[in-house]
């Protein structure tokens, strides 16, 4: 039987794909979102967990801050990650995959003038959408409490700035409201119509508490595209794709599933590795060593060192 690893979809290794001046997949992206179906999007961390998501099927991938703050520090959610660290992030997944990739840009990393400086960097990294909120800085993850607003003015205008500093018409700037926790659902509401009419392209009201509220931002936000944020154990019911898309949501995030499950199934396995020695009993759950490399491009490194390096001893991927 085939592993779940493995057949990876096409690509050339040489070229970076959402780097160039193309940028075929803002392009993309954009026109995906014009579609009726919802583009579900699985959140990651680094380009090995893109692959893994391009490798399943999935048409884009959200780079979250929270996960990146979760591996690359060991840290919560709690506006740790700086800016030039979140950018070389998006580098390394834009040229690991050939789908779209949408940037978690916190609150811009500071004022308007830090957010423009912000959307420029994370456009020239390889995204092709980029999510602000309208938090302070610091921010905090949006399912916690405690969380500081800016004025919905300050933010309009950091949506505004984000639109002008922004090189290509289609890179996406997706407004987000914190406000419903801390000043509830239909001043979130208020504060997302103001984001739509300075500019932004899409839209993201965090946290709504049931699946009423759910369907009430849809209701309220009519023609712009709207994001749901599934993320298991915070404040939003857990709502299928297909109720989401029933319901008039055009992006689905689940942020955080990959770093959880690989968080569970980790400490599983360093459980096991100290209680009996050896990990020889639990190869059936991992992924085979050739599966991995095919998943991770080792053929076409064979094919570059067979045109470039016609001398030296071919890779093998066992």
């Amino acid at each position: 039987m085939e592993h779940p690893v493995g057949n990876r979809p096409d690509r050339d290794v040489l070229r970076a794909h959402n780097a160039g001046p193309e940028r075929e997949n803002v392009v993309q992206l954009a026109r995906r979102l014009l579609e009726p179906s919802i583009l579900v999007c699985p959140g990651v961390y680094d380009a090995f967990t893109a692959r893994l998501v391009e490798q399943a099927g999935f048409e884009a991938v959200f780079l979250s801050g929270a996960a990146v703050s979760y591996s690359a520090l060991g840290q919560p959610d709690v506006g740790l990650v700086g800016l030039e660290e979140m950018a070389s992030r998006i580098s390394s997944v834009a040229n690991a995959v050939s789908v779209p990739v949408i940037a978690d840009g916190d609150n811009g990393h500071g004022s308007a003038v830090n957010l423009i400086r912000t959307t420029r960097l994370f456009e020239q990294a390889g995204a092709d959408a980029v999510q602000f909120e309208d938090q302070v800085f610091p921010k905090r993850c949006g399912h916690m409490g405690g969380k500081q607003l800016i004025s919905a003015q300050e933010m309009a205008l950091k949506i505004e700035a984000a639109c002008h500093a922004r090189r290509h018409d289609d890179f996406l700037i997706i407004g987000r409201t914190d406000a419903r926790s801390e000043e509830g659902l239909e001043a979130a509401l208020s504060r997302a119509r103001l984001y739509r009419d300075a500019g932004a392209d899409v839209l993201f009201v965090e946290s709504p508490l049931t699946e009423e509220e759910l369907a009430r931002c849809v209701e309220a936000l009519p023609g712009v595209p709207l994001v749901a944020n599934m993320l298991e154990g915070g404040q939003t019911p857990l709502v299928g794709n297909r109720i989401l898309e029933a319901l008039g949501y055009s992006i689905a995030l689940w942020p955080n599933s990959l770093v959880r499950r690989f968080a569970f199934a980790g400490a599983a396995l360093l459980d096991e590795l100290k209680a009996t020695d050896t990990t020889g009993h639990l190869l059936d759950q991992m992924v085979p060593f050739p599966a991995l490399n095919e998943l991770l491009g080792i053929e076409d490194f064979a094919a570059i060192e067979a045109r470039y390096l016609p001398n030296q001893q071919a890779m093998r991927s066992q």
